[in-house]
């Protein structure tokens, strides 16, 4: 029996016997994503120009960012769920939403003059940023978890890592539609810090939790 083989016979008798770890994941985003909609309409909401502001650019650039980098990373955790899969094409889609980032922040240097820079990077909401965008991704984070135990990842750590990223991601476009802070530098910082935060929390649990 090749090595494959063999990892692939012990995952399935590691997994738990029910659903399907694609379905399970399907199931954890619908309720992670219902319950961080539920907890941002309640604590926050939109502001009150978000209608008004789906003509600019910048304000887009964060919802774009935010929902590719949970798409690529829902591809990217399917394929760790599967011992002995290889990361395949989302390891470079993961790469789409920090490249979109980037080309944003590139045209804001070029558009703001030099002495702009800090105060739109600092932003007026960043404490609000880091505090909401992790609670957000609390229940999303713990969902998914719990979904990815369904499977085998050969890396728990790296799958709750990931994991992580989702949630995030989920949360982060949820919070954009309040943001007042439209800066790709301010998104860049303050996201990113947040989604962090949410990432090594999901690689602490998942590095206990996923192994098998």
């Amino acid at each position: 029996m090749k090595t494959d083989d063999l990892i692939r016979a012990i995952a399935q008798d590691a997994a738990p016997s029910g659903l399907r770890p694609q379905a399970r994941l399907a199931l954890a985003l619908a309720g992670g994503v219902a319950a961080a909609a539920i907890l941002f309409l309640l604590l926050l909401g939109p502001r009150g120009d978000a209608v008004a502001s789906l003509d600019q650019l910048r304000f887009l650039l964060k919802f774009a960012v935010t929902l590719v980098l949970a798409v690529a990373a829902i591809g990217l955790v399917l394929r760790l769920i599967q011992p002995g899969a290889s990361a395949g094409v989302w390891r470079g889609v993961l790469l789409l939403a920090p490249g979109l980032l980037l080309i944003g922040i590139a045209g804001e240097l070029m558009a703001l003059p030099e002495a702009r820079w800090l105060p739109a990077l600092v932003g007026v909401n960043a404490r609000v940023c880091l505090t909401y965008i992790p609670l957000m991704g609390l229940a999303p984070l713990g969902l998914i978890l719990f979904a990815l135990r369904g499977g085998a990842p050969a890396r728990p750590a790296l799958a709750g890592a990931v994991a992580g990223l989702i949630a995030g991601g989920i949360s982060a476009a949820l919070y954009a539609a309040h943001c007042p802070d439209d800066s790709p530098l301010f998104v860049a910082t303050w996201y990113t810090l947040a989604i962090a935060m949410l990432v090594a929390l999901g690689a602490l649990i998942g590095r206990r939790l996923l192994r098998w």
